[in-house]
């Protein structure tokens, strides 16, 4: 029996063993662990300084062939710098950071760091303290004894790609020049960003409120649909003309903000174009680095791509989470999906009462169930129990509001109403099918009956109509069912000379009205397309 166990026991160590080499040999290679494991130490983690960079290349061919240093002060930065175009070979950027209070008198740090094939020049020629060292890629490290003065001390580095990277974060400055690798020539070039000083414990959200004269206004922007590196552009008018995707996308929304001055950013998924972007961070620093330089506060969901690049909805909120001026936030884990949460936007002056609520929902990707509901995911249950509880809550808070509060929501995939079962007359274009799931979970009624006036999704990049629902019981208008219209030229568009366009809400809160249009990004680029009033009074109107 014993012997029967010592056996048992042996085999099973054994095949723990190859399961275990399998795994490792596959993540070695594709990277199948989660990012919560490759990240169990976070790659700028305050209270550490950098001591040394440097770039490590090994085989992706040979599976023992390891891009990594054996050291507990080296951290990998888990992205290849080749993107896996590389056909034999990988290459990582490494940092060694150790606590500032565990370095020793004789240690150094870096102090800065420079991209470019020849020495950069000394600041002080005439110190021995400090000198630049060489490393691969055209990597440069200036090293000299710690500084009294911590912001002069690099305290985290980064990788994002391309040659249009930007970083939102405070303290961080991206490099002027790309790694010096040999990667294929339509491969984004990897860049560095590095962080000088201590690391911001805390970044102080934003409170969005009223304005002093009563209005307020959104953005919505829908299907950015950003790459990493500068983008190609699908379907773009005028034909013949010059286009990068992202450029011109970026350059449309900041005109957008010039323009018209919105005080809050609703983004209601693709944002990041999966399948151009296998790094999406550096896609999602692009809008966020431009809201950040104007000041404006925004909220962001997910679509069914913005998921499909290297990482998944829970890595791609967390980066959301952290930036400034976002009030994106995952929501509660036990409702299902990452991103169901309210942003408040507060009354005018000081006051601490709401004046509008907007609800935020993740309507997935694909549908779970293809062979019975083709097409495209639906709200769960548990999100549309999230909704009316947290709604009824609030809504004694609402109360105290001396004005009309009024409630909006937004999401990514359209409501099965959006294919107009009524017979309604809508506003604007409608010209292609809406892909709403063929699953109906009733969400609309659940808004109808907690008084939410205004609902808006993505998705459907050429479609941009806003068209009214009946309250099942009274058979009246009880809310308004909008179209963002793609903004983002790395998305489809075409479809009859179709152009890329944003979304407006304006909010009178003084006679509880809301109006909406949409702008163009070419053609007739002044008008406001389709202007008209979904709500007065605090209530839906509908003049059609």
């Amino acid at each position: 029996m014993t012997r029967r166990l010592v056996r048992t026991g042996i085999q099973l160590g054994v095949l723990l063993s190859i399961v275990l080499f399998v795994v490792f040999f596959l993540d070695n290679r594709y990277r199948v662990l989660p990012s919560a494991i490759h990240n169990h130490l976070p790659a700028h983690h305050p209270g550490f300084m950098v001591t040394d960079v440097t770039v490590v290349t090994c085989s992706s061919i040979n599976p023992f062939s390891r891009c990594a240093i054996d050291s507990e002060h080296w951290h990998r930065i888990d992205k290849d710098l080749y993107l896996g175009s590389g056909y034999v070979s990988k290459a990582y950027l490494h940092v060694e950071r150790k606590r500032e209070d565990d370095l020793k008198p004789h240690e150094e740090v870096v102090h800065d760091i420079k991209i470019g094939r020849l020495q950069p020049p000394t600041i002080d020629p005439l110190s021995k303290n400090e000198r630049w060292e060489s490393r691969p890629a055209g990597l440069w490290i200036k090293k000299s004894p710690k500084s009294n003065d911590p912001s002069k001390v690099v305290t985290g580095v980064d990788v994002l790609f391309g040659a249009d990277a930007v970083d939102p974060r405070s303290n961080w400055r991206v490099q002027d020049l790309g790694l010096f690798i040999d990667a294929e020539a339509d491969t984004p070039e990897p860049r560095l960003t590095v962080r000088k000083g201590p690391a911001l414990q805390k970044f102080e959200k934003p409170v969005p409120r009223i304005r002093k004269d009563g209005k307020f206004k959104i953005m919505q922007a829908a299907d950015l649909h950003l790459s990493t590196g500068l983008g190609k552009c699908r379907d773009a008018l005028p034909e013949g003309r010059k286009c990068e995707a992202d450029p011109r996308t970026l350059e449309f929304i900041e005109r957008m903000i010039d323009e018209e001055s919105p005080d809050f950013i609703v983004l209601t998924g693709d944002q990041v174009n999966g399948e151009t972007a296998p790094d999406a961070q550096t896609a999602i620093f692009k809008y966020s680095e431009m809201f950040a330089r104007h000041k404006i506060p925004y909220a962001g969901i997910f679509g069914n791509h913005d998921d499909e690049g290297n990482l998944d909805r829970a890595g791609s909120m967390a980066i959301m989470d952290g930036l400034p001026y976002s009030l994106s936030t995952a929501g509660p884990e036990d409702v299902e999906g990452v991103g169901n949460y309210v942003v408040e936007i507060l009354g005018r002056g000081s006051t601490a009462h709401s004046a509008l609520t907007l609800y935020m929902l993740d309507t997935h990707s694909y549908s779970p169930d293809e062979r019975q509901y083709h097409g495209y995911d639906w709200l769960k249950q548990s999100q549309i129990d999230w909704f009316k509880s947290t709604s009824q809550s609030l809504k004694r808070k609402h109360k105290e509001y001396t004005h009309i509060h009024m409630d909006l929501a937004f999401i990514h995939i359209p409501l099965p109403e959006y294919r107009n079962p009524d017979q309604l007359p809508w506003v604007g274009n409608w010209t292609e099918p809406p892909t709403a799931p063929a699953y109906n979970s009733n969400f609309k009624d659940a808004l109808v009956e907690e008084g939410v006036v205004a609902v808006s999704c993505g998705h459907d990049h050429v479609n941009d109509y806003c068209l009214p629902a009946l309250d099942k019981e009274k058979k009246q208008p009880a809310l308004w069912m909008c179209y963002g219209g793609g903004a983002g030229f790395g998305g489809y568009g075409g479809y009859y000379g179709y152009h890329r366009r944003v979304r407006f809400f304006d909010f009178d809160m003084n006679e509880g009205r809301i109006a909406t249009w949409k702008r163009l990004e070419w053609g007739d680029t002044e008008k406001r397309i389709d202007e008209h009033i979904i709500v007065d009074g605090g209530k839906v109107v509908v003049d059609v």
